[in-house]
Formats: C-alpha cells, structure tokens, sequence
C-alpha cells in the first residue's frame, strides 16, 4: 500500500451549520473517497452520522453533543436531516446512511489491503458478521473482534486490544450515546487505526438477526416506521415523541431565522 505521509492533498469537505450541529456536504462516493484518501495519507479521522433522533438528544446531552461536533466527518443518515436542510435553505446531495457506507467501506478494504476491527453487538451476532465477512472476502480484511458488553473498567484493555489488532477501520456497533463517548475518549490510542466508525445496530441487520426497510421506504423516508412496527414496544418514545420533538426544533430554526 503505497504512503503519502503528506496532507497536502487532502481537501477539507465542505460543511453547512444544521441547528449548530456541523454536516459535510457529501453523498456517498464522495464520503467513500474522502475516507479513502486520508487513509492513504494516514490521517486519522472520527466518522459518526446524525439522525432526527441523535439530533432529539444532542439537544440536552452535552456530553454527547460534544463527542458529535468534535468528529472530524459528519454525515447526514436520516433522509429527514436532507429534507429539514433544504428546508432552511441549505444544501446536502443526499443521506449517507451508515449501514450502506459499512458495506462500501469493508468492499474497499479487500479492495485495498485495509484491515478491520467489529466491536459490539452480542458475541454470537458479532461473530457472524465476521464470519460473513471473510466468507464474502477473504480472512485478512479482518483485524478482530470483541463484543459489546463490558464493564467500564474494561473499557482502557479493549482500547488496548483494537490499538494493536494492526486495523485501520474500526467500526462500533454500540447504542447513542455510549459509542460516540467511547470514540471520542479513546481516539487518542488509536494511532494506526486510521477511520473510526459507530454503526449503532447494523452489526445485528448484516447478521440477519433485525431487518432495514424496504428500498422504496428508505427513500421516502420512513425507514423509521418500519423500526417502530418491527420493535413497537422500544421504539414508541424514540420515534413519535423525538420526530415531533425534531419537527419543532426545524420550525423553531425556521421562524428565528426568517
């Protein structure tokens, strides 16, 4: 893999201000090769995504708002934050949900020689996605593996093991807000590990154990209310009451700037 140990060329992307909350202005291919190209520069980077429901608890978890805007790429996952934005008056090309760039981004890995880290989920979850993985590519796109229940006491070892593992992408398929808090107080100790990455519960779509929406319901946007029917019982507060919680946020935004 050949290093460029300069940063010369590497274009910082274009942000827009989304109730204070900084979003990169890229769709997916243009994330794809911006994340790409700081790995070839070995310039390490904290990637998280943003949704109406991140947004909901941002608004009074400061700890959590913290480790969002401290990220150094933000992309828009909820197709509502791209229909809000417009709203307002500003541009993002498209939602980048994190689901499809894990995908793209463990593709370019093999592709690429990259190794990878899958940290959370229950053991046997995060062990089929592994072994799907290395079914689909090959055994060397795979760094290692830990599950998602631990003490905090364990949280300095695991960092430890994800540090040497010799991985350049890491993702952390661990709830809001606990793994932007664990990226953001380890980063530091993740000096080869290049793309730092939480998938919240992807790990469990890619093992078969919950199911995405439909295409044509991701694309109106109700990829939501296919979460609610599937877990009605954990999804009724995060849903109903945070999207309308979101909706007057965005028309509040709207009348203070009008």
């Amino acid at each position: 893999m050949a290093i460029n140990n300069t940063e010369s060329s590497l274009k910082k992307p274009e942000r827009i201000n989304f109730l204070g909350i900084p979003v990169d202005v890229l769709g997916m291919q243009e994330t794809i090769k911006y994340i790409d190209d700081c790995i070839l520069l070995r310039h390490r980077i904290n990637h998280v995504v943003i949704n109406a429901g991140k947004i909901v608890s941002m608004q009074t978890d400061k700890q959590l708002f913290e480790s969002v805007v401290n990220c150094d790429l933000i992309n828009a996952d909820g197709q509502s934050i791209v229909w809000a934005a417009r709203f307002l008056g500003k541009y993002l090309p498209e939602r980048v949900a994190g689901a499809d760039l894990m995908q793209h981004l463990i593709k370019l890995a093999h592709d690429k020689g990259y190794k990878c880290f899958f940290f959370g989920a229950r053991e046997d979850v995060v062990k089929k996605v592994v072994d799907i993985y290395t079914e689909k590519y090959t055994p060397t796109v795979i760094a290692g593996y830990r599950n998602g229940y631990y003490t905090k006491e364990e949280e300095p070892q695991i960092a430890r093991q994800i540090a040497e593992s010799g991985a350049q992408l890491l993702f952390v398929a661990i709830t809001s807000p606990k793994k932007e808090i664990f990226l953001d107080q380890y980063k530091d100790q993740f000096e080869d590990v290049y793309f730092t990455m939480g998938v919240g519960g992807t790990f469990d779509v890619i093992a078969g154990v919950t199911k995405r929406a439909p295409q044509w319901m991701q694309k109106i946007g109700m990829e939501w209310f296919y979460r609610l029917v599937q877990e009605p019982r954990r999804m009724w507060r995060r849903y109903l009451i945070g999207n309308t919680k979101f909706i007057w946020y965005i028309l509040k935004e709207k009348i203070n700037f009008q």
